[in-house]
């Protein structure tokens, strides 16, 4: 007989927590907590020090990332501790942070509609907590459709005003460093946003996430 998996489940809709509370059982795993925030789910996972621990992403108190958050300082204590996280939709960069953790091993990222497919979801469960990587298909399809090198589609002007970007200058300073008016460069950086695919927020905030993108890029692209 295979040992019973312990699980720590994070998941702030109760319907939904107790419905996987119900289906884990069910399967012979142990759930040794249900929580549903960030911080409990932190308590939670160094009370018990669970075989597996299974997140939803976006978690209270803050309700953004903040479980998937929670997930990767999990696994910087303890990298080989497999983590699964759920998603109502498709995130890449969430994915690429869940990899980026511990040794990029025993890690999975779903989709909250794959729980449906019941057979498949445990399947999964088990896969990661024996040592594999899981990502949602429709995640990887949209990883392999992504330009190898992010700053790809940008043009040599873009990746000029980028590069100046990241020194962290306005607009205007930007237009007198590449002798050009600020119209031009305002254009320039909105294009720059478009193509890295930085979804409309706080245009501060796009920025600076423009200029990580950026530092991540390989230099030899």
């Amino acid at each position: 007989m295979s040992p019973v998996t312990r699980v720590v489940l994070a998941e702030d809709e109760v319907l939904l927590r107790e419905g996987l509370v119900a289906l884990l059982t069910r399967f012979d795993f142990m759930v040794c907590a249900a929580v549903g925030s960030a911080p409990e789910l932190l308590e939670a996972a160094h009370a018990h020090q669970p075989d597996l621990v299974l997140t939803d992403i976006r978690m209270p108190p803050g309700r953004r990332d903040d479980g998937l958050r929670a997930a990767v300082a999990l696994r910087a204590e303890r990298p080989d501790l497999p983590v699964v996280v759920l998603s109502q939709f498709v995130q890449t960069g969430y994915a690429a942070a869940l990899l980026d953790s511990g040794d990029g091993q025993r890690v999975g990222y779903l989709l909250k509609d794959r729980v449906a497919e019941v057979t498949e979801f445990v399947d999964t469960l088990r896969r990661v907590t024996d040592g594999g990587t899981a990502i949602d298909p429709d995640v990887v399809r949209q990883l392999l459709h992504r330009p190898r090198d992010p700053l790809a589609a940008l043009s040599a002007r873009e990746r000029e005003v980028l590069a100046v970007l990241a020194e962290g200058r306005s607009n205007a300073s930007i237009a007198a460093r590449l002798h050009v008016t600020e119209a031009a460069i305002g254009k320039h950086v909105g294009n720059i946003l478009l193509k890295l695919d930085l979804a409309p927020s706080d245009d501060t905030n796009r920025r600076v996430l423009a200029v990580l993108t950026y530092l991540r890029a390989d230099p030899v692209g």
